[in-house]
C-alpha cells in the first residue's frame, strides 16, 4: 500500500503530509529493481520520491515548515509528527497498559516492555538491546568511538544526548524547573531525582536487607556493602573504594586539585556539588524543606537527618552490640568503645582521642585558661559541663538512668558504659 511507505511503522492512524504528492501514485518497479540512482553518493532507490528525499541529504533543502515555530524539515513525515509536539495529540495507544505515544515506533519501542523482547544482539559481547540505537550506541564502547564533538571544549562523546547535555555546562541553561521549589536542574532525570526529596520516594529496594533508595545508582553501591566489593582502586595509594567518584574525590588528595572556585570569597573545591553546597552559605538559600514541620535546609541529607527526628528512624545498627543510631558518624564513633581506636592524638601533649569533637574540645586546654570553679570546694575546670558533673560529686544527683536496670549515674559516658553489660 504505497501511501503507507512513508509513514511511521506502516500504520493506518498516520496522516503524513507531503508538499510533492505527486509521486506518491507511482507503482514500485516490478522484481524488485531500484533504477533511481543518486548522481551524488550512487545510492539506489525503487521510487522516485525516495531519491527526491534522499537528495536533501545532499543539498540541505528542508521544504517542509512548522508555521508554529518556525522549525524546517527535509520530509512531510518528519513535520506531521513533530507537529504533535505543539499540539500534544498521541495517536498511538498500547492496547496492553492504555499508554499513548506521539509515534508509532515509540509504540512498538514501548511494547518491549511489557514483551521482554531484545531483538538487537551485540556480536562481540552478546548483550541485547530493544532497540537499534541501544546497539549502535554500546557498540561504540568496544570501538571507543565518540563521534559527538563539543565545538567549545573538543570535548567528544559516544552519544549525541550526551553531547546536548554537556552543552549546558557552557551555556548554564537549565531548562527542567521544580514546580515544588522553583530549583531548575540542566537535566529532566536530575530533576525526576530532585523531586523525590519533595515526595520521599525510594523506589529502588535492596533485596537483600530490604533498605530503600531514591536513585538506582544508590542501590547498586548499597549492594557492594553486602559482597564486600570495592570496585575502584587509587593507582596510586592502591586504595579501594565502593563509589567510582569517592575514588575521584580521594585522589585530590595526592594532586591537590581543587578546580571549582567560588567567585565570592575564592575558596576552592575538588568538585563542582561541593562549590554549589558551598555557595549556599553566602545566597542563605535552604531549598530542602520538612513537610511534617516546615524547617528548611541547605543540603539534602542534612534534611534525611532531620526527619528522623519525626519517625525515630534509627537505620546504623552496632554490628557488635546492636545499638542503633541516627546518623553513621555516631555509629562509627561509636565503635571505637568495643575497637579501642582512638584516631585523633594531640601533638602537644600526646592523649588520643576516639572522638573528633573531644579532641577539639582538648585542643583548648592547651590555649584557654581556666574560667569554671566549683563554688564548693574551689576545683578548677576548663569546661562548664566538666563543672556541672563534678558538682554532683557534692549534691549526689544521678539523673542518668539505665532504662533497663534502674541503675542511675552522674555522668552520660558512665550510662553508656554500663548499658554494654546488659548486651
Amino acid at each position: 500500500m504505497m501511501e503507507n511507505e512513508f509513514c511511521e511503522g506502516g500504520s493506518v492512524k498516520c496522516k503524513s503530509e507531503f508538499d510533492n504528492n505527486d509521486f506518491l501514485d507511482e507503482k514500485p518497479k516490478d522484481g524488485g529493481q531500484k533504477p533511481y540512482s543518486c548522481d551524488i553518493c550512487k545510492m539506489s532507490f525503487s521510487q522516485k520520491g525516495n531519491l527526491i528525499v534522499h537528495k536533501r541529504v545532499h543539498t540541505g533543502e528542508k521544504p517542509h515548515r512548522c508555521d508554529i515555530c518556525g522549525k524546517s524539515f527535509s520530509e512531510g513525515s518528519q513535520l506531521s509528527r513533530h507537529k504533535r509536539i505543539h499540539t500534544g495529540e498521541k495517536p498511538f495507544d498500547c492496547d496492553i497498559c492504555g499508554e499513548s505515544f506521539s509515534q508509532a515506533h515509540t509504540l512498538t519501542i514501548h511494547k518491549c516492555v511489557h514483551t521482554g523482547e531484545k531483538p538487537y544482539r551485540c556480536d562481540i559481547c552478546g548483550k541485547s538491546f530493544s532497540r537499534s540505537n541501544y546497539l549502535t550506541t554500546h557498540k561504540r564502547v568496544h570501538t571507543g568511538e565518540k563521534p559527538y564533538r563539543c565545538d567549545i571544549c573538543g570535548k567528544s562523546f559516544s552519544e549525541g544526548s550526551q553531547l546536548s547535555r554537556h552543552k549546558r555546562i557552557h551555556t548554564g541553561e537549565k531548562p527542567f524547573d521544580c514546580d515544588i521549589c522553583g530549583e531548575s536542574f540542566s537535566q529532566a532525570h536530575t530533576l525526576t531525582i530532585h523531586k523525590r526529596v519533595h515526595t520521599g520516594e525510594k523506589p529502588y529496594r535492596c533485596d537483600i536487607c530490604g533498605k530503600s533508595f531514591s536513585r538506582s545508582n544508590y542501590l547498586t553501591t548499597h549492594k557492594l556493602v553486602h559482597t564486600g566489593e570495592k570496585p575502584y582502586r587509587c593507582d596510586i595509594c592502591d586504595k579501594t573504594f565502593y563509589r567510582n567518584n569517592h575514588l575521584t574525590r580521594h585522589k585530590h588528595i595526592h594532586t591537590g586539585e581543587k578546580p571549582h572556585r567560588c567567585d565570592i570569597c575564592g575558596k576552592s573545591f575538588p568538585e563542582g556539588n561541593r562549590l554549589s553546597r558551598h555557595k549556599r552559605i553566602h545566597t542563605g538559600e535552604k531549598p530542602y524543606h520538612c513537610d511534617i514541620c516546615g524547617k528548611s535546609f541547605s543540603l539534602s541529607d542534612l534534611l534525611t537527618k532531620h526527619k528522623r527526628v519525626h519517625t525515630g528512624e534509627k537505620p546504623y545498627r552496632c554490628d557488635i552490640c546492636g545499638q542503633v543510631f541516627t546518623q553513621k558518624r555516631t555509629l562509627t564513633t561509636h565503635r571505637r568503645v568495643h575497637t579501642g581506636e582512638k584516631p585523633y592524638r594531640c601533638d602537644i601533649c600526646g592523649k588520643s582521642f576516639s572522638d573528633g569533637s573531644c579532641f577539639t574540645r582538648h585542643k583548648s586546654v592547651h590555649i584557654i585558661e581556666v574560667t569554671y570553679h566549683c563554688d564548693i570546694c574551689g576545683k578548677s575546670f576548663f569546661r562548664r559541663d566538666h563543672l556541672a558533673n563534678h558538682r554532683r560529686v557534692h549534691t549526689g544527683e544521678k539523673p542518668y538512668q539505665c532504662e533497663i536496670c534502674d541503675k542511675s549515674f552522674s555522668i552520660k559516658n558512665s550510662l553508656a558504659r554500663h548499658k554494654l553489660t546488659h548486651t
